[in-house]
């Protein structure tokens, strides 16, 4: 897969879930833009978290960690070029060293992404 693939079949998406991990809690109006993105993407609820995990989240909490972060808005350009090198990278031991550690990398904005999956079980109608 190549940069502008990866842009294509997961840009809105990640771009979508990138206030989850902003310096504030997300708006009603944060958490409905995020679930019409992710229904677009038709995703179960295992496969968002996974992805959330594996190809967010190491480039993310990079940010948290950072002094000079962004936390009000992300620049989306750069955000997006941050995600597209990692998730080109993300084989082999990296994929599995990722996901040993991803409890760790998600672990700020856990109670987040779970407000996210409640309120889109709720529009499946699904169970949690």
């Amino acid at each position: 897969m190549n940069a502008q693939q990866l842009v294509d079949e997961r840009g809105d998406l990640w771009l979508a879930l990138a206030p989850l991990w902003l310096d504030r809690e997300p708006s009603e109006r944060d958490y409905s833009r995020m679930l019409d993105v992710v229904q677009r993407y038709e995703m179960s609820l295992k496969e968002l978290e996974w992805m959330f995990r594996l190809e967010m989240a190491p480039v993310m909490s990079r940010h948290q960690l950072s002094i000079a972060s962004e936390w009000r808005q992300f620049n989306d350009r750069k955000l997006m070029q941050q995600l597209v090198n990692h998730n080109l990278r993300l084989k082999g031991w990296r994929r599995k060293s990722w996901a040993l550690f991803s409890g760790l990398t998600t672990m700020m904005v856990r109670h987040r992404l779970n407000a996210l999956m409640n309120r889109l079980a709720v529009v499946r109608g699904e169970q949690v």
